[in-house]
């Protein structure tokens, strides 16, 4: 599977995600205070999975933008080769092993 489709795949999926959630977090809620307490609570919960979501959406997007110019798996910081393995793992790294435990 190439970068390209590696990166639609990811973006696909935080999209759907992204998108269930908002779904749930437009539901109305219970007139039951108690359980109206317990959904709130929820939407909390929500609202921070949300949240992952659409920064997984932006990282995939500049990866995306990276892969068209040509920089895709060059570290943002130093310039060096991002590491296969860590490419692999994180298809939308932005810096390589040595450079992300200062960023």
């Amino acid at each position: 599977m190439s970068h390209r489709d590696v990166l639609d795949a990811m973006l696909d999926d935080y999209a759907t995600r992204a998108e269930a959630i908002r779904r749930d977090l437009a539901r109305s809620h219970s007139a039951d205070f108690a359980e109206q307490a317990q959904q709130r609570q929820n939407d909390e919960v929500l609202q921070a999975l949300l949240a992952e979501a659409e920064h997984g959406l932006l990282l995939v997007r500049q990866a995306q933008q990276r892969l068209a110019e040509g920089r895709y798996g060059e570290c943002l910081c130093c310039g060096e080769p991002i590491e296969a393995a860590r490419l692999a793992a994180m298809p939308a790294a932005e810096y390589c092993l040595g450079c992300a435990e200062f960023n």
